[in-house]
């Protein structure tokens, strides 16, 4: 734990500079820094620098490797075309290495760093309340609950990838010795717990923020939170005895949400991203709209046939596969009538807003990912596919959710691609499985999963009745895979299912895509080279503790088992 210790000395020096260098808010140049003091002795200074503690929460889709790689290429969602190092270490499971190569973007040595020093703003924060002259006492009970929602954020980010870890709950000093042991994954739990269940009573309601606050903690982005946390404390992972009554816990938890009466589902899922604000956003990033220049669009989802540069972020069959036809039965089903020459007709609406696929009609143009084999024996490719050129799909498919269609050619302007921390079909999702894991597929399972799946543009049928709990607990992941698809939610919930191996190691297929002379095509599934083939051990449900801080704890940090 010395990352926090260095942290916390620098913090007091830098104060401002984190805060705020605005002009207008302290009339001085940027750069120049106020003594601790000075900060909360002065309201609006203390509330800026409370604020700044957002800054920490994981707030983009893209991370493991800055926009060249996410937790949809971690798991069976997508691959990635472009085999940086990074990413092949990442493939084969080396998790230490991985994390090495990339220590200041990556999901693990970063998010135990960030998440640490988040924790750190708001335990200073929370030990200066009392000493703050607030002007408004309202003001001063709505930071307190923004942050202990916002350390039970950061808890629940580290938990979730490495399981227990030490708690921090106080400022120390410089000479504090902070090498703390570990605490149980419980003992975190209930610590995140006791902060949301404060935090509840002191946060606004979101019908109450103005315009100007989108993005600030709610009352309903606290229980949302609490329901996530019940969860995957429910989960096999952290629930080996499967104890009825946790899942009990989480489906009353996302229950709460429900009757909250304040969200409800987007009538449209195709821009569910692309919105400026939603019935169904509980709580999102607030950011400007990105333009067509941002690495994460030009470098990352864009096809360099639409002067994309790097199309990497790239959907594996498997992936595509899960969409059922519209008449809600499996491609696997003999009686389902899907042609595998045919392999986009009839698909759950789903398929076509979150990915790309060849012949599909797409900004104004169709889409081209096939080879042709010439009557001299040379080869041609489509716009947006080329065997010899690494810049493009690995696969045969792009993603459509991270490539808006309103990107064409990088002229056509920019929109939002909006970091969603909790929407609402998230919670009825979570309600599911959890209510159907307590008492079995009861009317209120069926009904939750439902309404997803009737979403307006989506209108899929509902579940078969009469299903059993194990061929709902199926359906629900299916759903979760789809709805949630490429929002960063696939990855965590293959490790809180511990289905890693079942899921992630198994082969990845891509789609070959040959056009006739005709101008038919035929499509074949094919497994795709061994670079792209992933490992996943049982251990690596939980991430390895960077080996920098195992290192510095002087022997209290204990490292999960098989790292």
């Amino acid at each position: 734990m010395r990352t926090y210790k260095i942290f916390t000395i620098t913090i007091a020096v830098l104060l401002l500079t984190q805060v705020s260098c605005k002009k207008d808010f302290l009339d001085r140049t940027p750069g120049a820094t106020l003594p601790e003091d000075a900060v909360f002795a002065d309201p609006t200074l203390a509330s800026q620098y409370a604020i700044n503690a957002y800054n920490f929460l994981v707030d983009d889709y893209v991370r493991f490797n800055d926009h060249r790689g996410t937790t949809s290429q971690a798991s069976d969602e997508a691959v990635s075309g472009n085999l940086d190092p990074s990413v092949l270490t990442l493939n084969q499971g080396l998790f230490h290495d991985h994390s090495e190569k990339v220590a200041s973007l990556n999901d693990i040595v970063n998010i135990w760093s960030r998440e640490y020093n988040g924790i750190n703003i708001t335990n200073m924060m929370l030990s200066k309340m009392a000493i703050v002259p607030w002007t408004n006492p309202q003001t001063a009970i709505r930071i307190e609950g923004e942050m202990r929602f916002l350390r039970a954020f950061f808890y629940f980010e580290l938990i979730k990838r490495f399981g227990g870890v030490p708690i921090l709950d106080k400022v120390y000093g410089v000479n504090d010795d902070i090498d703390f042991p570990r605490a149980s994954y419980t003992d975190c739990v209930n610590f995140i717990l006791a902060d949301l269940e404060k935090a509840e009573a002191q946060l606004p309601r979101a019908e109450d923020l103005a315009l100007s606050e989108n993005g600030r903690a709610t009352i309903g982005a606290a229980k949302s939170l609490k329901a996530r946390v019940l969860l995957y404390a429910a989960s096999p992972l952290n629930n080996e005895s499967n104890d009825l009554a946790k899942w009990s816990k989480a489906a009353a938890a996302a229950k709460e949400v429900m009757d909250l009466g304040t969200y409800a589902l987007q009538p449209t899922y195709k821009d569910i991203l692309n919105v400026t604000s939603s019935t169904e956003y509980i709580m999102m990033k607030v950011r400007a709209t990105r333009p067509n220049t941002d690495g994460k669009i030009i470098d990352f989802a864009q096809s360099p046939g639409s002067s994309g540069q790097n199309g990497q972020m790239n959907p594996t069959q498997n992936h595509v596969d899960l969409y059922e036809m519209t008449n809600g039965k499996a491609i696997t089903d003999p009686t389902s009538g899907y042609d595998p020459q045919k392999p986009y007709a009839n698909r759950d609406p789903r398929m076509t807003w979150n990915v790309i696929y060849n012949d599909e009609t797409y900004q104004s143009r169709k889409i081209e990912m096939w080879s042709q084999v010439n009557a001299n024996g040379t080869v041609t490719y489509g716009r947006d596919y080329n065997a010899n050129n690494i810049i493009y799909t690995a696969t045969r498919y792009y993603c459509r959710k991270m490539w808006p269609e309103v990107y064409i050619n990088k002229v056509a302007g920019a929109t939002y691609i909006n970091f969603l921390f909790f929407r609402y079909a998230e919670i009825l999702l979570n309600y599911a499985e959890a209510q159907n894991e307590a008492v079995g597929p009861d009317a209120s399972v069926y009904a939750a999963i439902n309404q997803i799946r009737a979403r307006g543009d989506v209108n899929m049928p509902g579940l078969p009745a009469g299903l059993s709990q194990a061929a709902m607990r199926d359906a629900i992941r299916h759903e979760r895979a789809v709805e949630l698809a490429f929002e960063d939610h696939r990855w965590y919930d293959i490790m809180r299912w511990k289905k890693g191996p079942e899921i992630v190691a198994q082969p990845i297929y891509a789609m070959n895509v040959v056009k006739n002379a005709n101008g038919s095509f035929t499509y074949t599934r094919v497994v795709m080279p061994a670079n792209y083939q992933k490992v996943f051990k049982d251990y690596m449900h939980r991430y390895p503790i960077p080996r920098s801080e195992i290192y510095k704890s002087n022997g209290k940090l204990i490292q999960n088992p098989g790292w």
